[in-house]
């Protein structure tokens, strides 16, 4: 039988990633909403959507959704994203 004997240490030798710099407003900002398709996300996107919009000056919307909320988003949803200035992904129940 053989022993095999797993390392759970850190490796610091991963690559580094570039953050992105808040957004000073979100006045006229294109802002994604990703519905992950769990039970009531939609009335918890409605509820963000309306915020977005009233308190931020949100300019556009774009509501996409995935089908299953325990894997990541589909290629074609994530290019969806692609005009948007910031996306929040969102997790109903």
């Amino acid at each position: 039988m053989t022993l095999r004997v797993l390392d759970p240490t850190f490796d610091n030798d991963q690559a580094v990633q570039a953050t992105v710099s808040r957004l000073p407003s979100l006045a006229g900002r294109t802002v994604g909403l990703l519905d992950n398709g769990k039970l009531n996300v939609d009335t918890l996107l409605d509820h963000v959507e309306t915020l977005l919009r009233s308190q931020h000056g949100v300019g556009t919307v774009i509501r996409l959704h995935k089908s299953d909320a325990s894997r990541p988003a589909p290629e074609d949803v994530v290019r969806g994203f692609a005009g948007c200035d910031a996306v929040i992904s969102a997790v109903g129940d």
